[in-house]
């Protein structure tokens, strides 16, 4: 006896790349994309001559060296070293030493508080900090720090290896400008007697306080002493 043959029935899939469509709008609406983390880093303008490659002179006493080796291994020189003295070598956990003596080189002075004559040179007269904001105020520091000495000559550079960790570059960069940070925190307490500036200075007062060390942060172009040939 013969076998009937079934006819089997088709699947209507006309409405699958509708039903597709309508899923892939759903994920994208609900899901959250992860966000890079980084540190802003303002570029300077450039050069109104292009053909300038001739870079500006620096004395020793207001240059510190940060270099990462492709061993992510630190070495700092901090102004001018004296006779016989190595420049800093430290690692990765050692960053906070880092952070102190970037302090101490911007300000010029020693944990004591005395003044460094192999840092920076501050100016010689005092200077009244202004901010005008985009409602056209005027912000100027309280009494007695209206007038306060700034020591912009100095220059921080940091130059890696390009074999460097990008985790160990930016912990540098994190130690170099949270000491910037934390010397703008310690003025705007002493100026305004508040605790916590971020949250009981307004912006204009903020930024004020930002102006008073301005970053002065350079980074090289990264070199290839790791590189393998």
């Amino acid at each position: 006896m013969g076998k009937s043959k079934r006819k089997v029935p088709g699947i209507n899939a006309s409405s699958t790349a509708d039903i597709s469509f309508i899923l892939l709008i759903f994920f994208l609406v609900v899901t959250s994309m992860n966000s890079n983390f980084g540190l802003p880093v303002m570029l300077p303008n450039p050069p109104e001559d292009q053909n300038q490659n001739d870079d500006p002179e620096v004395h020793a006493r207001n240059l510190m060296k940060v270099y990462v080796n492709m061993d992510n291994e630190i070495m700092v020189t901090a102004g001018k070293l004296e006779d016989g003295k190595q420049p800093l070598r430290l690692k990765v956990d050692e960053l906070g030493e880092l952070r102190e003596l970037a302090k101490e080189f911007i300000t010029a002075n020693t944990p004591g508080g005395v003044k460094n004559d192999n840092y920076p040179e501050p100016k010689n007269k005092m200077d009244t900090i202004t901010y005008r904001n985009e409602a056209g105020q005027d912000f100027f520091y309280p009494a007695p720090f209206s007038n306060v000495v700034l020591n912009n000559k100095h220059v921080i550079t940091l130059q890696t290896d390009r074999s460097t960790k990008y985790e160990v570059y930016f912990k540098v960069q994190e130690a170099l400008y949270g000491a910037y940070n934390d010397l703008r925190n310690d003025f705007a307490k002493e100026a305004y007697g508040v605790q916590n500036p971020a949250k009981q200075l307004t912006p204009d007062e903020f930024e004020l306080c930002r102006r008073r060390y301005v970053n002065m942060i350079s980074e090289a172009q990264p070199i290839d002493i790791g590189k393998k040939k």
